[in-house]
């Protein structure tokens, strides 16, 4: 028992922790379940997807996704510039284990 008190209670090491600290935002699994569903989405594409999200929040949980590798980021040299975002393969590795607990959502929480 005390090994998985320990476990846990281990602030730089605990699995929990590290995970929640990457997704612990409110927008950065919505992004990254719509990249996963959509592939490619440019900036303005998932702004207007959220209604609710300020573009300054967007990009910061599209430049925390990038740098956590979930996601890439690609700039078009154009007038306006063209910025789209796409999963990555790391980001790939993640969509199953995000449906799956998209679907215990709808079944358990009703929605």
């Amino acid at each position: 028992m005390q090994e998985i008190l320990k476990k846990y209670s281990d602030i730089g090491n605990c699995p929990v922790r590290n995970v929640i600290s990457h997704f612990s935002t409110k927008w950065g699994l919505l992004v990254l379940a719509m990249l996963g569903e959509a592939r490619c989405l440019r900036f303005n594409e998932i702004l207007h997807a959220l209604p609710d999200i300020s573009p300054k929040v967007l990009s910061s949980t599209l430049k925390m996704l990038e740098g956590d590798g979930l996601v890439s980021r690609k700039l078009y040299p154009s007038i306006p510039p063209k910025v789209e975002y796409s999963i990555t393969d790391k980001g790939d590795t993640l969509m199953p284990i995000l449906d799956d607990l998209i679907r215990w959502g709808i079944s358990q929480l009703g929605k």
